[in-house]
């Protein structure tokens, strides 16, 4: 079964289908991975079968997997993830390996601008129990789910939440800004998976930069002396905002992810 799943996603596009079939096979069987090989020869009931082939279908038809099955690890951490948030991305760890080093240096007021699921915050909160994070986000569905995944980590005393276009309404000032903003222009085309994801946590107008640019804008006066900005984005965005860097901070850097991509712009005020 396993065979024939993973040659099913294959042809409907999935660019990980055999980890696509497992993921969903160890869900809907209530098993774990290794589960699955030390099993391997198990024949599995009509019963079995039919909840994995809805999977299967949904997952064909582009339905990412963190939400068939409503989780997705990061940073070693398991998020609640709904389709009220974008699905946490492994690159994303190149911005909270970085914060995480700044935090422990004693940047320990942090905001996470645009939280979604809470993956970023969260994660701070877990690898620096120094830190006090305030998360917001525009969405209340979004905080939602990142108030659940803070409770469930163990980080809910340490993490505030707030309601927000950007910095407006989260009390400052702040040594560490952290933002996952929407990024990508209005007119990108996009596998199925990633339309599936809430557009408003994807699409950063006409040219992707504005909305980050907004942050960068206001930033510098929500920062305490020496604070620093943490910004995901990409080449095209980071050249489209450095006339503004260079305007609003006083120096700047790129850090490039495990792929060897420009992935998160570090700015600081002093």
């Amino acid at each position: 079964m396993l065979r024939r799943a993973t040659g099913y996603l294959e042809e409907h596009g999935s660019t990980s289908p055999r980890l696509d079939a497992e993921v969903l096979m160890t869900h809907a069987l209530g098993l774990r991975r290794i589960e699955l090989y030390l099993q391997f020869e198990r024949d599995l009931a009509d019963a079995e079968l039919q909840p994995y082939r809805d999977l299967l279908s949904r997952r064909g038809r582009g339905e990412p997997v963190a939400y068939l099955v409503g989780y997705r690890e990061f940073m070693k951490l398991d998020f609640l993830v709904t389709p009220d948030v974008l699905v946490p991305n492994p690159d994303t760890e190149t911005l909270v390996v970085r914060a995480i080093e700044l935090g422990r240096g004693g940047k320990t007021r942090v905001a996470d601008v645009g939280t979604g699921s809470g993956n970023i915050a969260c994660a701070i909160a877990h690898y620096v129990p120094a830190a006090g994070v305030c998360a917001g986000d525009i969405s209340e569905a979004a905080l939602e789910v990142a108030r659940q995944n803070a409770e469930r980590l163990g980080v809910g005393e340490r993490v505030r939440f707030a309601v927000s276009d950007l910095l407006e309404e989260m009390p400052g000032p702040f040594d560490l800004v952290c933002a996952n903003l929407p990024y990508l222009p209005s007119w990108t085309d996009l596998p199925a998976e990633v339309r599936a994801q809430p557009p408003g946590a994807l699409f950063g107008g006409e040219e992707g930069s504005e909305v980050v640019r907004r942050l960068l804008e206001n930033a510098p006066e929500r920062l305490a002396p020496g604070g620093v900005v943490l910004a995901e984005a990409d080449t095209a965005v980071f050249e489209a905002l450095r006339a503004l860097v260079v305007e609003r901070f006083v120096g700047h850097r790129i850090h490039r992810d495990l792929g060897g991509h420009e992935r998160v712009l570090e700015a600081w005020t002093s």
